[in-house]
């Protein structure tokens, strides 16, 4: 028994020296972090672990504003302060690079033009850094963020920093009112949106098969991506991978974009890993949903009715579902 109890103790004082070694290494904050579990090989931390595993990344686990949530449409809270999004392209297309990031499909626009955006929750003007897509194995689940506890297939997500205050995303990703994401939900029908449609037909798409695949793409329209609506939700949180930083304003905008189904198939046909490594799909690359703790979500879409203030004494509280929502 007592030779029982040696092994155990000499087990787990390996497990604590090999993660702490882990955690002083300078490439864990780069990359040593998973959405699900590898089917093989070394010990990678899932969303459950990343706050556990390095002290930079403690707010994955203890923040008190962290990212996505569960929206539940009764709670919403009207703001009348709330504008319109404004996107400004200048009037031109763009070009960027696609990548297999491992994690993400990643868009990455070049600095030859540039598009910001302003209005809504925001009092700085925000600059287009990326665009990064999730989605999942079924279609039953993708997104990030839930809409009264529902998954969608996919959620694309523009991450914008404040370039009236910082120099670089990289910046303003640890520093106060530093990001902005707007989201829109992916669902799965018979006809594609225009600009996901440029990802994600088939000459383009197997582009990226396997991770660290990139391929440029010219001439690209911003304003396609979005959907036709002035709608809208925004609530304060964080970045989804590690570190977690809480400098985060999320949009979500109140309707889904398109995709057909065989672009979602060649999706979950990119891997994770290189090509001389076991495929492992890129799907269901989505952190699970985190506490609200007390945040509002603020809306747009004013339905005129009486209600409980938010704590900035600004804006009326929903009384019934929106089933309007997200349903065409």
């Amino acid at each position: 028994m007592e030779i029982v109890w040696e092994v155990l103790l000499l087990l787990q004082a390996n497990f604590i020296v090999c993660i702490s070694a882990q955690q002083n290494s300078p490439k864990i904050h780069e990359g040593w972090w998973a959405y699900k579990e590898v089917v093989q090989g070394s010990f990678v931390p899932v969303p459950s672990f990343w706050g556990l595993v390095n002290s930079a990344w403690n707010l994955c686990s203890v923040g008190k504003r962290q990212s996505p949530v569960n929206i539940e449409t009764s709670h919403m809270i009207f703001d009348p302060f709330l504008t319109s999004l404004r996107i400004n392209t200048g009037g031109r297309k763009v070009s960027g690079t696609m990548y297999n990031t491992g994690r993400h499909v990643s868009l990455r626009l070049d600095k030859e033009h540039l598009v910001n955006i302003s209005g809504g929750p925001m009092t700085y003007s925000h600059r287009l850094e990326e665009i990064r897509l999730h989605f999942g194995s079924e279609d039953s689940q993708g997104s990030e963020h839930l809409l009264n506890g529902q998954a969608f297939s996919g959620e694309v997500q523009l991450i914008h920093y404040n370039h009236e205050l910082y120099t670089n995303v990289t910046e303003a990703a640890k520093s106060p009112n530093g990001l902005v994401v707007v989201s829109i939900f992916i669902k799965v029908s018979d006809s594609s949106n225009p600009f996901l449609n440029r990802m994600l037909n088939r000459d383009t798409i197997t582009r990226i098969t396997y991770k660290n695949d990139a391929y440029l793409l010219q001439g690209l329209n911003i304003e396609e991506l979005y959907p036709e609506t002035t709608s809208f939700i925004t609530y304060d949180g964080s970045m989804t991978i590690p570190p977690c930083y809480e400098t985060a304003s999320w949009i979500i905008m109140n309707k889904p974009v398109y995709i057909t189904r065989m672009q979602m198939h060649s999706l979950r046909l990119l891997s994770q890993n290189q090509p001389s490594q076991i495929f492992l799909s890129m799907s269901d690359n989505f952190r699970p949903v985190q506490p609200l703790n007390n945040r509002c979500i603020r809306t747009n879409i004013n339905f005129s009715l009486q209600g409980k203030d938010c704590p900035n004494n600004r804006a009326q509280k929903l009384q019934y579902r929106v089933n309007e929502w997200l349903l065409k």
